[in-house]
């Protein structure tokens, strides 16, 4: 097993691409089931989450191949409808087979979902939406058993204790399309993720109205088609490599981004003082003066996404004043929080909220990554820090950001992997 090494202090300078959205492409990869025929997917990042769907849907029957950023999949032989514990549990956006499986087949049987450790996170909302599309469902042995002799469209409300729920209204969509007569989705998830879904499955021949907004609508159609889609930007891998320009007091021009998907983190650090200046598809960070303190509170999109609150805490660790960061989404996700400590940071978490003393700088140490986010967060401050850092447990890395280490490197930083 590998660690990571990073010498801080280093100003990063120059440019960044950035690659396809892990959360988008789960999901459409998992509504290649939906359909007999060929479908291409471009701008696909090369990641663990990423490979691990590849090799669920091979185990389900498909061809699927991921070559220079992008996916070819067809059938290879009649599609199964059980998805297997021993893939399914090692990611939790598997659990998104369970839609197009019953769409398409009108019966699966799948693993209820692993992932990283950030909190209670039910599959209930799933449950409650596939459901009320008329289907059986009962959970035996670890797996959800879901029939139904006709998929029926129906008015599904989708509104869970901390929100929406992507996953959940993505499994539903998926299920809707080919269900018979209309299925309204209120409370549905508006994270430029599920927009993305939607546009694929549209190219399919899907009848979706309102992606982005709190209510979709779906008129069932009775089979879909292949399709050639893109894959949105990777909004958290932006966010995050914008936060690393900032910590580090450097300079780097990021492209492949749609900012307009990044409107609530650009508010906060407007408000602490970042100086930035935005494209359509590109945005430039150039630290300029000191930051001030600002408070976050996590929200469903187009509120501060969860996956951007440890990025966060990391920069409000080295940021004169006093911030309080309330996690809304996930309220155990704080693992982060004793590991910066070990850094230097003052940081007290109370409940859902953390209370971030800014320190002038934080220490290199020995740290331990617990999540995917988790583990970005401890990169960022490692680069801030003075002296080396080691983070242990970097395979949560590799789930969610593509060449993390080389991009960072080009860019200047010190950085490099050693065994454990």
């Amino acid at each position: 097993m590998d660690k990571l090494i990073i010498e801080g202090g280093v100003k990063l300078k120059g440019e960044l691409t950035v690659s396809g959205a892990k959360n988008a492409v789960l999901p459409i990869l998992a509504a290649t089931l939906l359909t007999d025929d060929a479908c291409i997917i471009k701008g696909v990042p090369d990641l663990r989450d990423t490979n691990t769907m590849i090799k669920i849907l091979r185990s389900l029957g498909k061809d699927a191949e991921l070559e220079n950023g992008t996916v070819s999949v067809s059938n290879l032989k009649k599609i199964s409808h059980v998805a297997d514990y021993k893939l399914v549990s090692t990611m939790r956006a598997s659990f998104c087979v369970l839609g197009p499986l019953l769409g398409k087949l009108k019966k699966a049987k799948v693993s209820l979902p692993g992932g990283c450790i950030i909190g209670v996170r039910p599959v209930d909302l799933h449950l409650k939406g596939i459901r009320a599309l008329g289907t059986d469902i009962t959970i035996e042995s670890g797996y959800v058993i879901a029939k139904a002799e006709k998929l029926k469209g129906n008015h599904v409300y989708l509104g869970g204790v901390y929100g929406s729920s992507v996953l959940a209204t993505d499994n539903v969509m998926m299920a809707a399309v080919l269900a018979s007569g209309k299925t309204i989705i209120e409370s549905a998830a508006c994270e430029p993720e599920v927009v993305d879904l939607a546009e694929f499955l549209i190219k399919m021949g899907a009848r979706i109205k309102g992606q982005g907004t709190p209510v979709i609508e779906i008129e069932g159609v009775r089979c879909l088609h292949g399709a050639t889609h893109t894959i949105i930007p990777d909004r958290i891998e932006a966010g995050t490599i914008m936060l690393a320009a900032l910590i580090t007091r450097g300079d780097i021009l990021i492209k492949n981004i749609f900012y307009k998907h990044l409107g609530a983190l650009i508010d906060k650090l407007e408000e602490a003082g970042a100086s930035l200046v935005k494209t359509e598809n590109s945005i430039h960070l150039r630290y300029k003066k000191p930051l001030t303190a600002v408070n976050i509170t996590t929200l469903p999109y187009p509120g501060f996404p969860t996956d951007m609150q440890a990025q966060m805490m990391a920069l409000m660790s080295v940021t004169p004043g006093i911030s309080v960061i309330t996690e809304k989404i996930y309220p155990d996700r704080f693992m982060h929080v004793a590991e910066l400590n070990r850094m230097g940071a003052h940081i007290q978490r109370e409940g859902p909220h953390a209370i971030v003393e800014g320190v002038k700088e934080l220490s290199g140490a020995p740290v331990m990554a617990s999540d995917l986010r988790a583990s970005a967060c401890l990169v960022l401050a490692g680069l801030s820090a003075r002296g080396k850092t080691s983070i242990s447990r970097i395979y949560h890395l590799e789930r969610g950001y593509q060449d993390l280490e080389e991009k960072l490197e080009k860019l200047g930083a010190k950085i490099w992997r050693e065994k454990e």
